[in-house]
């Protein structure tokens, strides 16, 4: 049940957190546990401690660990001080700049590297590096330096970053148009039949786990998302993809393969950490064991980026070499198809 208090957040000096905004399709549920779906590292005994102390609104009102969350209710966690992430410190980070010049850098992220200060991810990102690298950097609607676009953690790959307010907005407006231009390569679980394809369903974070998204087809949630893809080399029980976006959500590429039966490969949340196509044979195990080994995340590398330049107008467009780890789990699934199709030959 709700209290009728109302904190003064300004008077009292608290800071948001995290703030959540429950889907239409949010069924009735305690707002400990709500939050605990959302929070990673979060226990039940804390998130209650936060709510007695009268540190959880929904709606802006304080309530208790036992309300109830409602379609479109808005949950925010306010503490006395500000979250780690907005204080933000420049550090030394090795960054692989591709590019760089008055208004813009693109940058290829390694794997394992967060683009942004977050939830237990408070330094290494490769923010921490391009503040150290450059002063004064603009911040988008989320108060984010430079950033106009983001690609996860064990996502390797290019980023374009603003170095201005102007390239900020014209960057901004072109991700909202869909006038840039992105390829991804993904090594996928399965032989995808068609040669190329689209996938198209919105995406939305999903009903049953809160740290994946899910597809909803009918179109009842989530975002409109489209990705076309093109079938580069069937290796088997895998299949490498080059995948054009034409739209941007969150993990919509791991989102929307996993929705058509092809996971992508070793990708630890949405269950391709598991052998999800193939034989019974020990030895087949113990070589997909091997390639997770080699390729301790998903196989997933965003290849080629074009944009307009904001100030010459120029469509620029850069491409990078598929990363080690790809490249060597590829190189085993090549030998090991070899080997099979000899063996079908025999």
């Amino acid at each position: 049940m709700q209290e009728d208090t109302t904190p003064d957040l300004e008077n009292d000096d608290l800071y948001e957190h995290y703030k959540f905004v429950a889907n239409d399709g949010q069924i009735p549920l305690r707002v400990d546990k709500f939050l605990m779906n959302f929070i990673e590292n979060a226990t039940r005994n804390k998130i209650q401690q936060a709510a007695k102390a009268g540190n959880i609104l929904v709606n802006d009102l304080v309530v208790k660990s036992n309300y109830k969350i409602k379609p479109k209710d808005i949950v925010r966690v306010v503490l006395s001080y500000p979250p780690a992430e907005n204080l933000l410190v420049a550090e030394d980070i090795p960054l692989n700049i591709v590019y760089e010049d008055d208004q813009v850098i693109v940058v290829n992220k390694e794997p394992g590297m967060v683009v942004h200060p977050g939830h237990g991810n408070y330094s290494g990102t490769l923010v921490n590096g391009l503040i150290h690298h450059i002063e004064n950097l603009p911040t988008n609607s989320s108060e984010r330096p430079g950033l106009v676009h983001r690609i996860d953690k064990d996502t390797s790959g290019l980023l374009v970053v603003a170095k201005t307010e102007f390239a900020m907005t014209h960057l901004s407006k072109q991700f909202f148009d869909r006038t840039t231009e992105r390829l991804y390569y993904a090594l996928v679980w399965g032989n995808i039949e068609e040669d190329e394809g689209t996938i198209e369903g919105n995406i939305g974070r999903s009903l049953k786990n809160r740290l994946q998204m899910a597809v909803f087809p009918d179109g009842e949630f989530g975002k409109p998302a489209i990705t076309h893809f093109k079938v580069l080399e069937r290796l088997t029980y895998v299949t490498l993809v080059q995948c054009k976006l034409e739209t941007g959500r969150t993990h919509q590429i791991r989102a929307h393969f996993k929705y058509i039966g092809h996971t992508l490969f070793n990708d630890e949340r949405y269950g391709g950490d598991k052998i999800l196509k193939g034989t019974t044979f020990t030895k087949y195990k113990q070589f997909v064991d091997n390639c997770f080994k080699v390729l301790p995340r998903q196989a997933l590398h965003a290849k080629t980026l074009g944009f307009t330049h904001p100030t010459t107008g120029e469509f620029l467009k850069f491409d990078s070499e598929v990363p080690k780890d790809i490249a060597e789990c590829i190189e085993k699934w090549r030998t090991y198809s070899t080997h099979t199709k000899f063996e079908e030959d025999l």
